[in-house]
């Protein structure tokens, strides 16, 4: 067996003959035309990097260079990483190697801002500390829940479309509690909705909209004013309990599936947009989404619960 310096000889000789006969376009993905990053080979024996091929298999589930099949692969939902190549990649150019590295962790950090240049998903309502189940399938979404994982934040904002503009001026971070991969490439998405926001601008990355953003808070009250809010706060969560065991039909259907309507807070103003149980009750009634914005984009509570009470006393009045 050989001794620790033939070892390192042996190494350094192998890491010369390397870089003699390779160059930095061998180890250079087609897709990106930069240095692999995380490189995974297909069954067909091409290699690009992780990244580069998660992106066509959103568009179509074959290889971007010689066009099979890669249905079986995809439904596996794993990528080993191609190791041979990797050390290869770090015995001959490790400078150009931390240099790909760097750029990489660069894009994500960019990514995990949660203010600036947010991913927006364009769809429906979405409430805080209310459940948002999503079914994606188009290649720009796809794109964008992975970002939104690989860069840790998990978090991207929920608007609804508004005319005149590619979607409206207030929304919901939704954050990713579990992502169930389907065979196709598609995904079922948990989600439950966080802190509301404000558009500041808009923008866009890669096919999907992005947005610069803050976050808005309800207004605090104190002595009379927050009595006065807590009686109030009383009387509209027992006209929603009474909404609830109203007992027709369609309330039955709706309980059934969004669940029973949530306890009171005992601290009304502990979150920066109020009790949860008021926007599940904004979930359910059956109200415009320009008027369920309304109510979103609102930061007063009193506010808030005064028009929840003229809309249950309205819909109580309503023969069953």
């Amino acid at each position: 067996p050989l001794d620790k310096e033939e070892e390192t000889a042996a190494a350094k000789c192998t890491q010369s003959c390397l870089r003699e006969s390779l160059s930095i376009s061998d180890l250079e993905c087609s897709l990106c035309i930069r240095m692999f990053f995380e490189p995974v080979t297909t069954p067909c024996g091409h290699t690009f990097c992780k990244e580069c091929l998660e992106r066509c298999l959103d568009h179509r589930p074959n290889c971007p260079l010689c066009k099979q099949s890669l249905r079986e692969y995809l439904k596996a939902g794993r990528y080993s990483p191609t190791v041979l190549l990797q050390d290869i990649m770090l015995a001959t150019f490790p400078t150009q190697l931390a240099e790909r590295r760097e750029l990489h962790q660069a894009e994500m950090a960019e990514l995990s801002n949660l203010t600036k240049n947010i991913p927006i998903f364009v769809c429906t309502m979405a409430f805080p500390g209310i459940p948002c189940p999503l079914h994606v399938f188009e290649p720009r979404y796809r794109l964008m829940i992975r970002r939104c994982q690989e860069s840790g934040s998990r978090r991207f904002g929920m608007c609804i479309y508004e005319n005149g503009k590619s979607f409206a001026d207030y929304g919901c971070m939704l954050e990713i509690r579990q992502v169930e991969l389907l065979a196709d490439g598609r995904s079922l998405v948990d989600t439950i909705g966080r802190q509301r926001f404000r558009v500041l601008s808009r923008g866009h990355r890669d096919g999907y909209h992005t947005a610069d953003i803050e976050f808005l808070e309800d207004r605090k009250v104190s002595g009379e004013e927050l009595q006065e809010l807590q009686c109030l706060h009383e009387s509209t969560y027992r006209l929603a309990q009474r909404f609830c065991e109203h007992g027709d039909l369609t309330s039955r259907h709706i309980l059934m599936q969004h669940g029973p309507l949530p306890e009171k807070e005992e601290d009304i103003q502990a979150s920066a947009d109020g009790p949860t149980w008021c926007w599940w009750l904004i979930s359910i009634l059956p109200l415009d989404p320009s008027y369920q914005l309304n109510l979103f984009s609102c930061t007063s509570l009193r506010s808030r619960l005064s028009q929840l009470q003229h809309i249950l006393t309205a819909l109580l009045q309503q023969p069953p």
